[in-house]
């Protein structure tokens, strides 16, 4: 790929510098330097100490007694990743170790406390904390996991990962707990749902993420919709209790939806019965925690005459009374069933803005306290959100709401033809002290999804110390299995996703900022007067259309993650299209350049290209919203069409 070394251009290289040394694979231990790594999400504090620990073919494991034994399996399975051959065990640490030592454990750990003592580090206190201290001895040392609970030491583990990718870990204390205590994704976009190979990878993704939230709203399911009185065939029931055990194991609470809007008679025991029902069947696959969504439903007529009888005319109020009641109850039946399971989550029909309603103030007056609201933002897709947006909100709902975050997902009508792959920005820092948390709702593509939701995460884990763009190289990365060439072919798609579409006319993220750089300035020198600059330009623009029209093979070669090249399949298609459609650009400016007649054979070709990439098609029933294919547009196409003019427009 061409670089041109600007400010922004070296900045961005920088950046995916640090993104690789936390995703990279092992480098000779003459070439790593004792520097801190990049960690994702970014850790609450990271100190550095004096010298490194490698970690060689064989280190000694000590957990402490009642130690998760999965995450002491997780431990010895990342090891093994690193390299390590031999993995001895012992009970305690001596005081002149002759090869690395884990100690694993919870920080209400003897042996746990007086490890960490050796790296002068103090446990960390907060829900889903953990603590990381290596500490060099000699030719040796001891790197020490501690978690505050079984969640932090999951959490320690998934840092240790990223950990040991270098060929030498330095020396250093770790502390870390998540800002907001709801962090991951809901599957509740239209169109065709995931399947459970694709919920299975996500809840993976989401767990190696440090998320906590996985919740089932698939709106084309069924059973959780349209027919959502009646019982799951058995089949899919054991698949989601497969799904459920997943979720488990990566230390995300499985969260069960039903949307029951579209025909409920919130008046009726019968229904109540039937919600009852429904989640008993779920509970009996190891669920427990459930929602009701209320979204995208009529609230002007009643489904019943019995609710018109029990709550009078029909109406924003009157809905807010009769949703109050139905969710109160089920709040109460989850309780009597199991005192601590956690508390009902619910999306109300008004599930946007903060103005104040008759509505919201229904469901302020007579909700349940311990019921949490799910709300957008300032929109349905909202450009940004600002603490005093999250403020405004958790005045009108009467508590402070958990995010619905619709970004990426793609199925409304503005998305059409596109992936959403820009970086997740524009949520102000600090909104951790306002909301519950975020759920992202992702596309009907699994692995493309990850590059944002990554964001979302690693917002939601430390929204104070997020960087957007270093989060969105390490997303590459990370699906690049630490491949710097496939890493920049990643970054170049990328770019030509970028666009964040609204329900407006205006996207609240801008298209293909980088490829923009490079044409607005191939556009600048042949403006000038500069012929040097002009052919050096062109020159560097050729370089740039090879990279480009390249990377679609780079990433279906087999480094990066096959789920997401499978599922980019027709964008791939015409991006590689469209590369080659700039190629000819490229050649035709260099020969208009030199007074070549070939110029307009080359441009003739390059728009004949560009046509043909246009045509292509999303893949049908994939998305809602089927459609051409979009690459850069409005920035690639219209230098495609205006380059034949460039030259011509200046003699």
């Amino acid at each position: 790929m061409i670089r041109q070394f600007g400010r922004q251009q070296i900045s961005a290289m920088m950046l995916t510098t640090a993104a690789m040394l936390a995703f990279a694979g092992p480098a000779s231990a003459s070439t790593v330097a004792t520097t801190l790594p990049a960690i994702f999400p970014t850790p609450v504090s990271m100190t550095s100490g004096q010298g490194t620990i490698t970690l060689g073919r064989s280190v000694v494991l000590v957990a402490a007694p009642g130690t998760d034994p999965a995450t002491t399996a997780l431990v010895r399975t990342i090891l093994t990743s690193a390299g390590v051959e031999t993995i001895a065990t012992a009970r305690r640490v001596p005081a002149a170790p002759d090869r690395p030592h884990i100690v694993i454990g919870g920080s209400d750990s003897a042996l746990v406390r007086d490890a960490l003592a050796l790296g002068k580090a103090v446990p960390d206190t907060q829900a889903e904390g953990y603590t990381i201290a290596s500490v060099a001895i000699g030719d040796s040392g001891v790197i020490t996991l501690a978690g505050h609970d079984a969640d932090g030491l999951f959490h320690a583990a998934q840092t240790f990962r990223q950990l040991v990718k270098r060929a030498a870990v330095p020396a250093l204390v770790i502390r870390d707990h998540p800002a907001m205590p709801i962090r991951g994704t809901i599957e509740g976009f239209y169109g065709a749902p995931w399947t459970m190979t694709d919920r299975t990878r996500h809840l993976d993704f989401l767990g190696s993420m440090k998320a906590n939230t996985y919740v089932y709203s698939p709106k084309d399911d069924p059973f959780a919709r349209d027919r959502w009185r009646e019982a799951y065939p058995a089949a899919t029931l054991s698949s989601l209790g497969t799904l459920v055990a997943t979720a488990r194991r990566n230390h995300i609470d499985f969260v069960y939806a039903v949307s029951p809007g579209p025909s409920i008679c919130f008046s009726d025991p019968a229904d109540a019965q039937s919600l009852e029902r429904k989640f008993e069947a779920l509970r009996s696959i190891g669920v427990r925690s459930f929602y009701v969504a209320l979204d995208d439903i009529e609230y002007a007529k009643w489904n019943c005459d019995k609710d018109k009888a029990a709550f009078g005319a029909s109406g924003p109020e009157a809905a807010g009374v009769a949703q109050a009641r139905l969710l109160n109850a089920v709040q109460t039946y989850l309780l009597a069933e199991d005192p601590n399971s956690r508390p009902l989550i619910m999306v109300p029909t008004e599930y946007y803005d903060a103005k104040e309603t008759p509505y919201k103030a229904a469901l302020r007056k007579h909700l349940d306290p311990r019921v949490v609201v799910q709300w957008t933002g300032t929109d349905v897709v909202p450009p940004a959100i600002s603490i005093p947006d999250a403020k405004a909100a958790t005045k009108a709902f009467g508590r402070k709401t958990l995010l619905w975050d619709n970004y990426p997902v793609n199925d409304y009508a503005t998305t059409t033809g596109r992936l959403l792959l820009a970086p997740y920005a524009k949520r102000e820092a600090g909104l951790s002290g306002e909301l519950t948390g975020i759920l992202s709702n992702p596309m009907n593509q699994e692995a493309p999804s990850r590059p944002a939701v990554a964001g979302v995460i690693a917002f939601a884990w430390n929204d104070t110390g997020y960087d957007a763009e270093r989060t969105w190289h390490a997303a590459a990365a990370d699906l690049a299995d630490g491949d710097p060439r496939a890493t920049d072919a990643l970054l170049t798609f990328f770019d030509t996703q970028h666009m964040a579409p609204t329900f407006g006319s205006q996207p609240w993220q801008e298209q293909a900022p980088q490829l923009k750089a490079t044409l607005d300035s191939v556009r600048e020198a042949i403006a000038g007067e500069d012929a040097s600059a002009r052919a050096t330009a062109i020159a560097e623009l050729a370089e740039r259309a090879d990279a480009f029209a390249g990377a679609p093979d780079v990433i279906r070669s087999g480094t990066v993650d096959p789920g997401f090249a499978a599922q980019s399949r027709p964008w791939l298609d015409a991006m590689q299209l469209w590369g080659r459609a700039l190629q000819l650009t490229a050649a035709g400016l260099d020969a208009a350049n030199t007074g070549s007649a070939a110029a307009t054979r080359y441009f003739a070709e390059a728009s004949r290209l560009a046509a043909q990439a246009a045509a292509i098609q999303s893949t049908p029933g994939a998305t809602r919203f089927g459609g051409p294919i979009k690459i850069a547009d409005g920035v690639l196409d219209r230098f495609v069409a205006d380059a034949p003019t460039l030259f011509a427009a200046q003699r």
